[in-house]
């Protein structure tokens, strides 16, 4: 798992990165399918974009506020630890 916040000069937004490597392609499109519904309860200040590549999942937040940030990237990583739990408690997935 790797992280950055960085400050994006041109408009003054924060933004943080992260990419999770999954055993296989598989586990991580179901990660992403299982984390995509989950929109942003807060309208406005932030962004959050997940995509997978191979087998890792990235996602990328943009936001107004760090503690708007803060809050988003908390809850997304109690998300991500429900779905790596249940994928261990089931097995490997099936193709």
């Amino acid at each position: 798992m790797a992280a950055c916040v960085s400050e994006n000069d041109s408009d003054k937004k924060l933004e943080f990165f992260l990419n999770v490597p999954f055993p296989c392609e598989r586990e991580a499109a179901i990660a992403l399918q299982s984390l995509s519904p989950d929109p942003e309860p807060r309208k406005g200040g932030i962004t959050k974009n997940l995509d997978v590549t191979g087998h890792t999942l990235s996602v990328r937040w943009t936001a107004d506020e760090a503690r708007i940030l803060r809050v988003s990237v908390s809850s997304f990583l109690d998300h991500l630890c429900l779905v790596m739990e249940t994928m261990d408690a089931f097995g490997p997935p099936v193709s």
